[in-house]
């Protein structure tokens, strides 16, 4: 079976997606990706999202309502199911991923770098922008997590891996999404991704890119409407999606990467892969 990589950058709008991302956008004329607009959960809040994409379940029955509430979920989620079915996982990510999928509260020494073949997440690395403000972003160079999560790939073995980044997101509250300083952000970030992409298709590796949400030009996420919860999903892969014009729910996310694995999708996973 596949083996596959999800790749979040957290808050970029759709907008912004096709505008700034000439690398990602190269492929998809190129066909050798696909792209959909996907639409994220309501409330449109960073960690309601993680955990949605994970469980495939909404906030209203996962109960994590804003970023304050992080707690160990009791839900399937791709890593335990995964691991159940035989796979290595790796995780690089905020130390959100952690609490939800393996165990909280967060406990910077012991879990900022575990492997632990019992899982769920089999290989973690995680970063926690303690610290972080308008003014202090405290993010690491998403250079450094590529990297992090391609040595994942190459020494560890893994067949499902998650790179999570809030380098964007962070730059959009600070400066909002219509600015020279997020147009500089985005090319940038789209500039740093592109090699790593190729090296993983090269590896065997299906591969998603997308975000947890959008962002308004004023900087803000949480509520409805398209900039707040639009964003794009570009596969790079020999699955069969639907057609182009078609709005994925956020929720369809885990069971398509399960059903890429070749991993049975739990029950409590109701809304339909995109992917066969």
């Amino acid at each position: 079976m596949p083996k596959l990589l999800l790749i979040i950058l957290d808050g970029v709008p759709y907008r912004n997606w096709r505008r700034l991302f000439g690398n990602l956008e190269g492929w998809v004329q190129s066909g050798e990706a696909r792209v959909w607009k996907m639409r994220s959960v309501l409330p449109s809040t960073s960690a309601s999202c993680y955990a949605s994409i994970h469980t495939g379940v909404p906030p209203q029955v996962h109960h994590i309502w804003d970023n304050a509430d992080i707690r160990r979920l009791d839900l399937p989620d791709v890593f335990s199911e995964a691991t159940k079915a035989g796979l290595k996982t790796g995780a690089v990510t905020h130390s959100y991923w952690s609490e939800f999928f393996n165990r909280a509260p967060f406990d910077v020494v012991r879990d900022i770098e575990y492997d632990e073949p019992e899982g769920p997440i089999t290989h973690g690395r995680f970063h926690t922008m303690h610290g972080y403000g308008h003014d202090n972003q405290m993010t690491p160079a998403d250079y450094d997590l590529f990297g992090t999560l391609t040595r994942l790939a190459e020494v560890k073995g893994i067949d499902y891996g998650i790179l999570h980044t809030c380098t964007l997101d962070s730059m959009g509250h600070r400066f909002g999404h219509d600015c020279t300083e997020m147009d500089t952000a985005c090319f940038k970030l789209d500039g740093v991704l592109a090699p790593f992409i190729h090296r993983w298709r090269q590896a065997g590796y299906e591969v998603i890119v997308t975000a947890d949400h959008g962002q308004s030009d004023r900087g803000h996420h949480g509520g409805r409407g398209e900039d707040q919860q639009d964003v794009a999903l570009y596969y790079f892969g020999a699955g069969e999606g639907p057609a182009p014009d078609v709005v994925i729910d956020e929720l369809q996310l885990a069971p398509a990467i399960l059903t890429r694995l070749g991993v049975k999708v739990p029950a409590t996973m109701t809304a339909g892969s995109f992917l066969t």
